[in-house]
């Protein structure tokens, strides 16, 4: 028949045509397929280890891993002919010390979320035993040693509380630490700048950067709330002795407050004791002697003051500036003040300058001691040495001015006495002072 169309006629190559684009679709869905998968991940080693069943993912710990090591590989470097020892152990800064009130071991503690309890019985020697606490999943901004020596108290930076760890002995002669059950409850609206321990163990003390200081039992209950009206808190302690609570800041001077307590050992009250007026500027700092007779301060007016602080101040009798200094360290600055008064150390920057409590005059300059800004600055009980912190490292110097200080007070008291017990006492403090001067300079002093 004419009209019909024959195979393979003009309906074939429409077919072709649309089963050739179907094969063109196909190809480029699946070429965008390919190119939107991931990249496959490498094959785990044989022997690798394995976390969950899965391969560890070497790379990304390796890459976050290295600056940690290359940053820990830094190490500050310091010598001076003073410098009795640098006690190594924390991973990172260290940012606060306390000696024991018996004198056998110092605390530190640093970012590193440990305490470490070091003998200072080693300090001079070559190597430097210590004890380590952790602190779990938190660091201790602030640490304080108990009057006993078998407890501690630390700041808590993140949960920004106190917690007590007590220290046991266990069968085998090591030690170990053991938190308290619960921390001190949150009370302070402001960061906390200083915490002590009163020397009677009666109470506790934490001040912050506002201007509230807290008295403390040592259970944790707030006995009385200090407003120190200083516009703000630079500083803040309690005194050796465990009677006074002290503060300085935006005004001009320092405020000291007696915690009392009745014959029974219960609280009684706070109140105001005596002031240290004398300053131009805000107070950066102060320090207290062994017995709490003598403080130091120093100011933002550039200068540091010494006083006589034993007074009848329940007489209204204010204390007595006994010398005026001049600091040549720059701001921000630390000052501590030898157990027996005769030497002063002020810090500023990664410097500290030793000066005597009889003239005033700088006597020992220490130069760029830590890689960073010092944080902490300390006498021992004896006198002996002054510690310092600023980094990983504790450094610890000899104490000279201390020794010339005494041969000088003595060689005064001898000149004025006729006794023959008090000249011969005297004359034995000197030639000790004498000789240990000569030992730490290698020649006769």
């Amino acid at each position: 028949m004419e009209g019909a169309a024959a195979p393979g006629g003009p309906g074939l190559p429409g077919a072709l045509l649309i089963l050739l684009l179907i094969t063109v679709l196909v190809l480029l869905l699946a070429a965008a397929l390919r190119r939107a998968a991931p990249p496959a991940a490498p094959a785990a080693p044989p022997d690798g280890p394995r976390a969950n069943g899965h391969a560890r993912p070497e790379e990304p710990r390796k890459a976050k891993a290295r600056p940690r090591r290359e940053k820990q590989q830094q190490q500050h470097s310091f010598t001076h002919r003073l410098l009795v020892a640098t006690l190594k152990g924390h991973s990172s800064p260290v940012t606060c010390l306390d000696f024991s009130s018996n004198g056998k071991y110092l605390a530190s503690c640093s970012e590193d979320r440990t305490v470490r309890l070091w003998s200072t019985r080693d300090l001079a020697g070559r190597e430097h035993r210590c004890l380590r606490a952790n602190v779990g999943l938190d660091h201790a901004e602030l640490v304080r040693l108990s009057p006993d020596s078998r407890a501690f108290i630390v700041w808590l930076a993140n949960a920004e509380t106190i917690r007590v760890y007590k220290m046991t002995k266990k069968d085998d002669g090591s030690f170990t630490f053991t938190a308290s059950s619960g921390d001190f409850p949150k009370k302070h609206k402001a960061p906390v700048i200083n915490i002590g321990i009163a020397e009677t163990g009666k109470f506790i003390m934490t001040a912050s950067s506002d201007t509230t200081i807290l008295i403390w039992s040592p259970k944790g209950e707030v006995l009385s709330s200090i407003n120190t009206n200083q516009m703000n808190n630079a500083y803040a302690t309690v005194s050796p002795c465990g009677r006074f609570v002290a503060s300085c800041g935006f005004t001009p001077d320092v405020k000291v407050w007696e915690v009392c307590f009745g014959k029974n050992g219960e609280f009684r009250e706070v109140t105001r004791a005596f002031e240290l007026k004398g300053h131009t500027a805000g107070v950066h700092s102060f320090s207290f002697s062994n017995d709490s007779r003598r403080m130091a301060t120093v100011s933002k007016d550039g200068t540091w003051k010494f006083w006589d602080t034993d007074v009848e101040y329940k007489k209204q009798q204010d204390p007595y500036l006994l010398l005026t200094g001049q600091c040549s360290v720059p701001e921000p600055r630390l000052i501590t003040l030898s157990p027996d008064g005769r030497a002063v150390a002020v810090a500023g920057g990664t410097d500290i300058a030793v000066y005597n409590t009889r003239r005033g005059e700088e006597e020992e300059r220490l130069q760029g001691v830590h890689g960073h800004g010092i944080t902490d600055l300390a006498f021992d009980t004896t006198g002996r040495y002054l510690v310092s912190c600023g980094d990983r490292a504790i450094r610890v110097f000899h104490n000279t001015t201390g020794h010339r200080a005494l041969v000088e007070d003595m060689e005064a008291m001898l000149k004025k006495t006729g006794n023959k017990a008090t000249r011969e006492r005297l004359e034995q403090q000197i030639c000790s002072a004498r000789k240990a001067l000569a030992a730490i300079y290698g020649r006769k002093v």
